[in-house]
């Protein structure tokens, strides 16, 4: 034991910091460690979320603009390619299913989906589903296959 690694029995100290605002004696009583003034000096003072100093605010600056449809339907759209992937895997003959989709996670249990034009469909599929962009539902047809909308 030497005087450089001397230190108090483990938790005999538990002295966390000054103690602030208790008397001119402490050195830090009056103000305490707050100032003189202004908002942060009061009691029960909180910054608002986005405040910049008086400075006009970010999403007070930026200008508003366009326009949100709150009846807006969205959907996933599923081209005919993946379509024509699934029958080549043989995960599908001749039925696609939303519950197909949903199985081979190309859609979601709650999504709308509709069926889009990209690629070319050679087997004779009858798919349902929500929705079907003219050209996905002639390229069906012609291939034999039937379009039935939910």
């Amino acid at each position: 034991m030497d005087l450089n690694n001397l230190k108090p029995a483990e938790g005999s100290t538990n002295r966390a910091g000054k103690r602030v605002g208790r008397g001119q004696g402490s050195g830090k009583g009056g103000t305490a460690t707050r100032g003189h003034k202004g908002a942060k000096s009061r009691s029960g003072y909180s910054k608002k979320i986005g405040f910049e100093g008086g400075q006009m605010p970010l999403q007070r600056r930026v200008p508003k603009f366009g326009f949100t449809n709150i009846n807006r339907k969205e959907y996933k759209g599923i081209n005919l390619d993946k379509l024509q992937e699934l029958v080549d895997k043989k995960v599908a003959k001749d039925t696609i299913t939303l519950e197909t989709l949903i199985e081979n996670r190309l859609a979601r249990k709650n999504d709308l989906v509709k069926i889009l034009g990209g690629g070319e469909l050679k087997a004779s599929l009858k798919v349902s589903v929500h929705k079907f962009t003219a050209t996905a539902k002639a390229a069906i047809e012609k291939a034999g296959g039937e379009a039935i909308s939910l």
